[in-house]
């Protein structure tokens, strides 16, 4: 045996021993293991997680992109009507979150003992901004879940609650408290399952699992769910532009963006500028005055059919965070330079997601809070988001970005609610743009951003859940830092033979009791109704069900397991 298969069989070893829970708790084989450091080498990797944890989050981001993809009813809902495809969409993101909220419970037993990791951002248990009720609400891993060793989730999860609840505890307090007690908490934006559309429609490319895990809390004192502006360019465009006076940030008119990018690769064609953002009818009326300012000056504003460098075709029917890996410039084959950013908007988690991988990625991102109904043109949506609810002139300034337009229902009461949520949700209110440092409370800040690939990413080339033999499965995981950034292709061997068995092994505890799985013999009884608890708050509500108190929208499953 060389010593090169010898090293091979440790690190498989290593990464089985490091990663065991959830190898157990699903009931797989770890067969073999590829690792390709993509930006700097092993040693130089800085991070605030250990290693043994990064393995671990990796492997949670892999499994649940294993357990969706075969569980979840991939393209369930191809050729269905609207009704089938929203089922389908929930459905999916139930498999999804419970699997990734399974993964972070098992692993995080093996945290240390002051740490917890509290889910700050995500869809949560709130319907999703723009949808009608009878859609439900997101079935998502959503704002105060704790994961942490028992005692320390009891204490965290207690003050979330008085902070959901006591207007007189706000988030300053509830930081402070951790501080005392001296319980480090990692702070975690989650989007179990990006493009659930194309998943459900049994798309190849897109859908995948995002998990970022920060050093430090988000300052985000509630669940929050709505859109942002964002803009993102290569960092090379913002240093440029700031040596020549040009301020580009989100609100800049493209033309000044334009002329940054033209200072900062000169020669550059603009035809050779290509402008993510999103596409389709629906959008028209918040985004069609951006998609005119860019082909006016004649970029090339992507479309479904558009081949990234990695040889995949790239689409813009939904999908705003990995695109931002792309972010940056390269040249083609006769040399000449190419720039791609992504430009528009996104939902709340992805927003936030994408701009904390600014120091990843060397890019610049800039965003700005919008309305959850997004009815305007989205520069005077901006304008009305930024104003003050208790300026005694704010009806006439709303009135005077309306210029007339006749909207449903009471806009200044609709606007003044949302620019009011923004606040009780801890979040900046009135600057001109937010970038990373914003949400977190110490301003510096390190992200490690794990990513798990359902299907094939075109933005950075990772292939998707791929079949090797009937109970064989390789997938690709991603992590990245502030310093570093490694591929991992795993591949598993299930353990159980038949495919209905796999199935409920990454099913709820109580479908798996509905399918005959006798409860009164299970070896950890004790955890169950946690558990239990945990599945029932993660699934999908019914529509009255978000008007449930506060207290209602966290999950307690780390402190009753």
């Amino acid at each position: 045996m060389t010593r090169t298969s010898i090293d091979k069989r440790d690190l498989i070893a290593q990464w089985a021993f490091d990663t065991r829970p959830l190898l157990l708790r699903f009931h797989l084989w770890l067969e073999d293991l590829e690792i390709e450091w993509e930006r700097v080498e092993p040693d130089n990797v800085c991070t605030f997680v250990p290693q043994h944890i990064r393995r671990s989050l990796s492997m949670a981001a892999g499994v649940t992109a294993l357990g969706t993809r075969l569980f979840a009813q991939h393209g369930g809902a191809a050729g269905k009507d609207k009704r089938t495809l929203n089922q389908v969409k929930k459905e999916a993101d139930a498999i999804s979150a419970y699997v990734m909220s399974e993964g972070l419970w098992h692993f995080t037993r093996k945290l240390p003992e002051n740490h917890a990791i509290m889910v700050c951002l995500g869809e949560g248990l709130l319907p999703k901004a723009g949808e009608t009720p009878e859609m439900g609400a997101n079935p998502l891993l959503g704002f105060g879940r704790v994961y942490a060793r028992p005692e320390v989730a009891t204490f965290v999860d207690a003050r979330v609650r008085r902070l959901l609840n006591d207007p007189d505890y706000g988030w300053d307090d509830f930081y402070r408290k951790m501080q005392e007690r001296g319980i480090t908490i990692w702070g975690a934006a989650i989007d179990t399952l990006e493009n659930t559309s194309r998943f459900a429609e049994g798309h190849e490319t897109g859908p995948l699992t995002v998990l970022h895990i920060f050093d430090q809390p988000l300052v985000v004192s509630q669940p929050y769910e709505a859109y942002m502006g964002t803009l993102a360019i290569p960092r090379a465009v913002k240093q440029v532009a700031e040596e020549h006076s040009i301020l580009v940030d989100l609100h800049t008119p493209r033309a000044r963006v334009v002329e940054a990018i033209e200072l900062a690769y000169p020669g550059i064609q603009r035809r050779h500028i290509h402008v993510f953002t999103l596409r389709g009818a629906s959008r028209t009326t918040r985004l069609g005055g951006l998609w005119a300012q860019w082909r006016d000056l004649g970029a090339d504003l992507l479309d479904t059919g558009w081949v990234c460098p990695s040889g995949i075709e790239a689409f813009a029917d939904s999908g705003t965070y990995a695109p931002t890996y792309l972010v940056g410039s390269w040249q083609d084959d006769d040399g000449a330079p190419h720039v791609f950013l992504c430009d528009g908007y996104a939902a709340s988690a992805e927003a936030m997601q994408a701009a904390s991988l600014s120091d990843v990625l060397d890019i610049d991102v800039s965003l700005a809070l919008c309305s959850p109904r997004f009815r305007l043109p989205q520069e005077r949506e901006h304008r009305i988001m930024r104003l003050r609810v208790d300026d005694p002139g704010f009806a006439e300034a709303v009135a005077d970005v309306l210029e007339g337009e006749e909207l449903s229902g009471d806009p200044v009461d609709d606007y003044r609610g949302a620019i009011e949520e923004i606040g009780r949700s801890n979040l900046p209110v009135g600057q001109r743009v937010l970038r990373a440092d914003d949400f977190f409370p110490e301003k510096r800040w390190r992200v490690l951003a794990a990513s798990g690939y359902m299907c094939a990413d075109p933005y950075t080339g990772a292939p998707g859940v791929v079949k090797i033999s009937d109970d064989v499965y390789q997938v690709t995981t991603r992590l990245a830092t502030n310093a570093a950034s490694v591929k991992t292709t795993m591949t598993f061997r299930f353990l159980k033979r038949t495919h209905e068995e796999r199935r409920l092994v990454f099913s709820p505890l109580l479908e798996r009791f509905t399918a005959g799985e006798d409860f009164r013999s299970r070896p950890v009884k004790v955890s169950d109704s946690g558990r239990i608890r945990n599945e029932i708050q993660t699934s999908s509500l019914r529509p009255s069900s978000t008007t449930a108190t506060r207290s209602e929208c966290i999950s307690t499953a780390s402190m009753t397991r």
